[in-house]
């Protein structure tokens, strides 16, 4: 919600009034879920929104419903919305696995200092999610994997990775602070940047299939037919 931090972006939401430039337009929210009545909505990091669209989704929250710019009501009740926040993630990295009922206290003490109660109180849930373990970052290097081997299987290409490269990629792409984000940029330079090196100097061709290693000094290796293609060394994580 980075996007609505001003006090004129209510207008964005439910749509300009008449007279105004974009009338014919729609708001972004209201007209979109006009269009398709039965969505999941997602706001993110709603700590950042300006406390005006804060008064418009306590009408949603509420009633189910909201007029938009235009003077129409545009049902909310078929509607799941789910909101994200940062609030409260320094008491969930310190606490989390040593202390889960202290560190819930703190998130919602925190909760509590950035919402106004009428906020809190029409939501159905808060769900605390904890830091990502080794587990679930494996099955996030999956998930970005079958993404480049769909993009090779386009230029009849298939992928392999061995168990090695894999907790190569998990251990590298997993940061205490950031999460799994630093997972995509590894994953882009070790194995995208790489086999990209070998398709370009003729290594890697139409039909192979290429295998992502990981080689005794810490890097990463692109083989095709056990011929290796290009090595890169991973840089030590800070």
């Amino acid at each position: 919600m980075s996007e609505y931090m001003e006090k004129f972006s209510v207008q964005r939401l439910i749509g300009a009034p008449p007279g105004y430039v974009g009338y014919d337009e729609g708001g972004q929210l209201t007209e979109a879920v006009r269009r398709r009545p039965y969505s999941v909505i997602l706001l993110d990091e709603m700590e950042k929104a300006h406390p005006d669209v804060f008064n418009v989704l306590l009408q949603v929250l509420d009633d189910g419903r909201l007029t938009d710019g235009q003077g129409r009501q545009v049902s909310f009740k078929n509607t799941i919305i789910i909101m994200t926040s940062n609030v409260g993630s320094k008491a969930i990295a310190e606490l989390s696995g040593k202390d889960e009922e202290e560190m819930r206290h703190q998130v919602d003490a925190a909760m509590s200092q950035t919402f106004r109660p009428e906020f809190l109180n029409r939501i159905d849930d808060i769900v605390v999610f904890h830091p990502l373990g080794m587990a679930q970052i494996e099955k996030i290097v999956d998930i970005q994997l079958a993404d480049v081997r769909a993009r090779l299987a386009k230029e009849r290409m298939t992928l392999a990775i061995t168990p090695a490269a894999k907790q190569m990629l998990a251990v590298g792409g997993l940061d205490p602070v950031f999460g799994a984000r630093p997972l995509k940029r590894l994953v882009q330079r070790e194995v995208v940047d790489a086999i990209a090196a070998a398709i370009i100097d003729g290594t890697v061709r139409e039909g192979d299939q290429v295998t992502v290693d990981a080689d005794k000094d810490g890097g990463f290796t692109v083989v095709c037919d056990n011929t290796p293609a290009a090595t890169y060394e991973v840089p030590d994580a800070e």
